[in-house]
C-alpha cells in the first residue's frame, strides 16, 4: 500500500515554486544562448574566469573532457581564463593525461601544505580555490562523458547576467545503465533517497532544486571563500545549506544542463555517499537549532518529472502520524484489567 499522497503541483511551498519559476533557466534557453554576449559581459565586469576539475582515477575520461573545454572556450573563444584539473591521490595517470591535454595540474598534496591534505572530493574543491585566481568559479566533474562544453556558458550565464546571484547549480537528466539497460531518468540515487528528503523536510525552501548533489556548479569567489567545504561526498549539499544562510534564496539559481553521463557508481559507494550526505545535512541542522532556530519537518516532499521540454515540479505529503504508547490508554488498561 503507497502511503505517500500524490499532491497537485501548485502545493508545492510558494516561494519554493516561485524560486523555481524565475531562478531556473530551461535546456531550450540554454540552446540559444548567446556566447558571444557573454564574452562582453565578462568583458564589462572585469571577470576572471576559472574553470576546474577535481579528479581521482579518471585517466579515461579526463583528457578528452580537457580537451573539449579548453579548445572551445580558450581557444576559439576566451571565455575562460584558467582551466585546472586537482588530481586527488590518482593512482593512474589521470595527471600526466590532463596535462597533455592542456590544462594546468596541481596535486591536492602541493596546495596550502601547511594544512596537511585530506581524502575526498570536498578537499580538492575548497583547494582549487587557493589555485586558481578566478572571481567566477566553475566546477564539473571529471568523469563527465559525451559533449559538455555547453555546461560551461550554460552555468556562467546568470553569474555574468545577474548580479545578484552569487551560486549557479546544474540540473539534467541523468540516465542509468545497469547490465546494459538503459533507464533514461534512473540516475541520482543518493538525491532521491537521501539528499531530497532530508533538504524537504529540514529546509523546505529548497525544495526547487532538481540535482542537489550535482557535481556542475559555478559561483562567486566572494561567497565560495566565505563557507565551508565538507571534505567528501557532502560537500555539494554542504555549500547548498551554507550559500542559503549567506545570500538568501535569491541568490541561488540552477540551469537545466540538458543530460548528465558518467560512470555509475556501485551501491556499497552509493551508500558510503548516502552516509557522508546525512552526516553533513544533520551537522548544518544541529547548528540550526543551537543557533535557536529549531528545525521542524515539512511534511511535503517535492520531486520532478521531466515532460520532454522542462522539468516540472510536484508534490506528495510525507508527513507521518504516530500513536501514543499503548500503556497510556485508558480503554486499554481496563480491557487488560478484563
Amino acid at each position: 500500500m503507497r502511503s505517500a499522497v500524490l499532491v497537485d503541483s501548485g502545493a508545492v511551498r510558494p516561494d519554493a515554486r516561485a524560486w523555481f519559476e524565475q531562478r531556473t533557466t530551461s535546456a531550450a534557453a540554454l540552446a540559444e544562448i548567446d556566447v558571444d554576449g557573454l564574452l562582453r559581459a565578462k568583458r564589462r565586469g572585469g571577470h576572471r574566469v576559472s574553470v576546474v576539475l577535481p579528479a581521482r582515477n579518471e585517466e579515461a575520461s579526463v583528457g578528452r573532457l580537457v580537451a573539449d573545454l579548453r579548445e572551445r572556450w580558450m581557444v576559439e573563444l576566451p571565455l575562460v581564463d584558467e582551466l585546472l584539473v586537482v588530481d586527488s591521490d590518482s593512482t593512474d595517470a589521470t595527471a600526466a593525461v590532463a596535462r597533455a591535454a592542456g590544462a594546468a595540474v596541481v596535486a591536492t598534496t602541493e596546495v596550502l601544505p601547511g594544512h596537511g591534505t585530506r581524502p575526498g572530493k570536498g578537499e580538492a574543491l575548497w583547494k582549487s580555490l587557493a589555485a586558481t585566481t578566478g572571481d567566477l568559479v566553475v566546477f564539473l566533474d571529471a568523469d563527465l562523458i559525451g559533449d559538455v562544453a555547453h555546461y560551461v556558458p550554460g552555468l556562467l550565464g546568470p553569474l555574468l547576467t545577474d548580479p545578484q546571484v552569487d551560486y549557479v547549480k546544474g540540473c539534467y537528466t541523468r540516465p542509468l545503465e545497469v547490465d546494459g539497460h538503459v533507464q533514461p531518468g534512473g540516475g541520482g540515487r543518493v538525491t532521491e533517497l537521501t539528499a531530497r528528503p532530508l533538504l524537504n523536510a529540514l529546509w523546505p525552501e529548497l525544495a526547487g532544486f532538481v540535482q542537489p548533489l550535482g557535481g556542475e556548479y559555478a559561483g562567486r569567489r566572494s561567497a565560495l571563500e566565505q563557507v565551508p567545504f565538507v571534505s567528501a561526498y557532502g560537500v555539494e549539499v554542504g555549500l547548498l545549506i551554507d550559500l542559503l544562510r549567506l545570500g538568501g534564496l535569491s541568490s541561488l539559481a540552477q540551469v537545466d544542463l540538458g543530460v548528465r553521463r558518467h560512470t555509475s557508481q556501485s551501491q556499497e559507494a552509493l551508500g558510503a555517499m548516502a552516509g557522508e550526505v546525512v552526516s553533513t545535512v544533520l551537522a548544518r541542522a544541529a547548528c540550526e537549532r543551537a543557533g535557536q532556530q529549531p528545525l521542524t519537518a515539512s511534511g511535503l516532499l517535492t520531486q520532478f518529472r521531466h515532460d520532454g521540454t522542462r522539468f516540472v515540479p510536484y508534490s506528495r505529503s510525507v508527513a507521518v502520524a504516530e500513536r501514543p504508547p499503548m500503556a497510556g490508554l485508558a480503554e486499554y488498561r481496563t480491557l487488560r484489567a478484563g
